[in-house]
Formats: structure tokens, sequence, C-alpha cells
């Protein structure tokens, strides 16, 4: 059985910074793309940024130059580093994963709980 355990979200004020982290644990042969949702209230669920086991990274356009997603593929954890936080990053932050669990079969996804992140004065 795979999980994946985020931490690191709460209130912060714009302009601050933040970090999540997710491990993934369990039965897992292989980790593919590792990377990060988030939804908010009223808006439809947004791709963050992913990251390949390779190290290739892929960001929405919003956060750009702002966020760094990483990962460390000795602990199966993937980060979100978040600077200069702004208002609308204010969102339920998920991380999925595309992992392998048994080795003669495709990759699945699997997904965290959710952390909040509130950026807010």
């Amino acid at each position: 059985q795979v999980q994946l355990v985020e931490s690191g979200g709460g209130l912060v004020q714009p302009g601050g910074s933040l970090r999540l982290s997710c491990a993934a644990s369990g039965s897992i042969f292989s980790v593919n793309v590792m990377g990060w949702y988030r939804l908010a209230p009223g808006k439809q669920r947004e791709l963050v940024a992913a990251i390949t086991s390779g190290g290739s990274t892929n960001y929405a356009d919003s956060v750009k130059g702002r966020f760094t997603i990483s990962r460390d593929n000795a602990k199966n954890t993937v980060y979100l580093q978040m600077n200069s936080l702004k208002p609308e990053d204010t969102a339920a932050y998920y991380c999925y994963a595309r992992i392998v669990a048994v080795r003669t079969k495709p990759d699945e996804s699997y997904w965290g709980q959710g952390t909040q992140v509130t950026v807010s004065s």
C-alpha cells in the first residue's frame, strides 16, 4: 500500500515563504512524476508544479519565478518552496505522484491528503 504524506502548510503574510514536503511510502518499486496541485474555493484545480525522476520541471505561469519544486529520489520526497506568496496563492495544496508499486505493472496516480496554505495579513 502506498501513502503520500504532506506537511508544511499554514498561515503566512503576503510576501512570505513556506516550504511544503510530501513523502511517498509503502510498497514502492519506482516513482515517476511527482508534483503539486492546488484547489481554491470557486476555482478549478490547478497544476502548480511537477518534476520528473530525472529532474525536469514544469510550472504554472502564475508561480514561475516564485515557486521552486525539487525532489529527493532516495527519500521518495518532493518539496515545493514557495516565496513571495500572494493572497491568490491561498488554496489547499495536494501532492501527487505516479508510482510503480509492482515492477510488472504500469504506474498509477496517488494523492496526498492536502495541506492548507493561507496567505493573509
